[in-house]
Parts: structure tokens; sequence; C-alpha cells
């Protein structure tokens, strides 16, 4: 799963390849967003934590990761 997380005053944005699903990385902005925390935490592909102060959230984009197709295809 891709998550890309705009934050303000940052040129550019923070993409994370994520193991979560796209229900579990929505229910974490939902919350983060709530104010039940301070901070959005997601964990990437290799375990590692990524956490972003949510009073700097611009946006966050929820993306199924495509499988790359190998070979040769006839359309």
């Amino acid at each position: 799963m891709e998550v890309k997380i705009g934050v303000q005053f940052a040129p550019r944005e923070l993409v994370v390849e994520s193991t979560q699903t796209a229900d579990e990385v929505e229910k974490a902005v939902t919350k983060a967003l709530a104010g039940n925390t301070d901070l959005l935490t997601l964990v990437d592909e290799k375990g590692r934590r990524i956490m972003v102060p949510t009073d700097k959230l611009a946006y966050v984009e929820i993306a199924e990761t495509e499988t790359r197709r190998v070979g040769f295809a006839a359309r």
C-alpha cells in the first residue's frame, strides 16, 4: 500500500510503502485528525515507524500498490 503524506511548509511529500491495509491507514488518520493523538504514526514495509505531527498534515493520499507487469502484452 502506498501512502503519500503532504506536510505543511515542506517542499516534498512523504511517500511510505506500508504493509498496513487501507482501512488501518484510514483509521489511523481519522484518529489523529479527531484530536485523539498528536501524531500520525504509520509503519512501513521494513518495520520503521513514520510519525508526523497532526497539526502539520496538509493531506494524506492512500493508494493500492499496482503490481508491475512483466513481459509484453498486446492491447
